[in-house]
């Protein structure tokens, strides 16, 4: 297996871009990368796009040869593969085009990731995003994403203590980092008491504690790390990158509290990467709710179990802290397009090691993570980032 490298990265604006179409956004955030890369069209061998639910949302289906079709490519005849895992869409076509190119099938990949999801109202947007879940056992009863959130987040505050306070610092710190992303979904602070004072969602998390549904893509180029300081100054290796799947419905696992497939996923990312989670410098994780992000830092292995709310609280995790996390502003502040996040987090970590992030920028960031969950948790991927050397 061939070592790989990110030798580009590009991402839209995060948002409500009712004016803009899915191909546009698809294409724009894809040529970014590839200006970064210094590659043209050309040079690519394939192309891997994460989308969740193009069908249901704007009604186009077949949406991998489309963008190479309206990219100018067309007539080069590029395989070009749609994945889908939920809100893990884009971190797992990541994972394919790094096989690809680790596995010497190709050289250089594009990897995509976009939704269009405010162009529906929020309720169809809701109930297209919920068939993440186990629409047969949870989803036809009611049981809303939100809804299936809430109740694990029920369940840790009732077995570690975890406190109504601890879980509003998440979003209080991500709202402070969007404010800081121009690309951002929401770039306003919020403070502790608007997040307890906002209006319910499912008990315990109100309107601030869940993540917006959002429009906007993302795009890497990877290639042969061998070769990658032709391209780029500051390559960056992919050590891991790893994908483990749990049980679609939340009442199949013995635990509700543990995201068995992002804890298998981590513990065998940090094999490959011959790294410990001590070794981390910087991470994107889900926090698609309050709770997921609590729950995502104990089962990556940077809190212990029933830890996560006081760690966070206490100011572990913020810019200043051990381990800066979610320096974007998150799915919860830098937007939820399903398809784009899992990409978006590796722009994001990515810009960070080559010291590119601005105000958000991390001090002596060499090593970064990335976490995306899809649904509950029935899927996660991990991807391990670090400086080449």
């Amino acid at each position: 297996m061939r070592e790989v490298a990110v030798l580009g990265v590009g991402m839209t604006k995060f948002g409500e871009l009712w004016d803009r179409s899915f191909r546009e956004i698809g294409i724009e955030a894809g040529l970014q990368a590839l200006v970064d890369a210094k590659l043209s069209s050309a040079d690519l061998g394939a192309l891997y796009l994460g989308n969740m639910a193009s069908g249901s949302l704007i009604d186009q289906e077949h949406i991998a040869p489309l963008i190479l079709d309206y990219a100018g490519l067309g007539s080069r005849h590029l395989p070009g593969v749609r994945v889908e895992a939920g809100g893990a869409s884009g971190a797992l076509a990541f994972h394919q085009g790094y096989q690809a190119v680790a596995s010497g099938l190709v050289d250089f990949v594009a990897v995509g990731g976009a939704e269009k999801l405010t162009d529906v109202p929020d309720v169809t947007g809701n109930q297209i995003t919920s068939a993440a879940a186990d629409h047969e056992w949870e989803v036809v009863f009611g049981a809303t994403l939100p809804a299936l959130w809430a109740l694990i987040a029920q369940r840790h505050m009732h077995q570690y203590g975890t406190t109504r306070e601890q879980l509003a610092r998440v979003p209080v710190q991500a709202h402070a980092m969007g404010s800081k992303n121009p690309n951002a979904h929401y770039r306003n602070r919020i403070t502790l008491d608007q997040v307890l004072a906002a209006g319910p969602v499912a008990e315990p998390l109100g309107v601030f504690d869940c993540a917006p549904l959002s429009d906007g893509a993302a795009a890497v180029v990877l290639g042969p790390l061998e070769v990658a300081r032709k391209y780029t100054d500051r390559p960056v290796r992919v050590a891991a990158c790893q994908v483990a799947c749990d049980t679609m419905a939340v009442q199949h696992r013995k635990d509700v509290t543990v995201l068995d497939s992002t804890v298998v996923a981590a513990r065998r990312a940090f094999e490959q990467a011959r790294r410990a989670p001590r070794d981390i410098d910087v991470a994107e994780i889900h926090d698609a709710y309050s709770i997921s992000a609590l729950v995502s830092l104990e089962d990556l292995g940077f809190s212990e179990k029933g830890h996560g709310g006081p760690d966070f609280a206490a100011g572990r995790f913020a810019p200043d802290g051990e381990l800066p996390v979610n320096m974007s502003g998150g799915l919860k502040a830098q937007g939820r397009p399903f398809g784009a996040v899992g990409v978006a987090q590796i722009v994001e970590i990515v810009r960070q090691l080559r010291g590119e992030s601005n105000e958000r920028q991390v001090k002596d960031a060499h090593r970064g993570l990335a976490q995306d969950v899809g649904g509950t948790g029935a899927t996660s991927v991990v991807t391990i980032l670090e400086e080449a050397s």
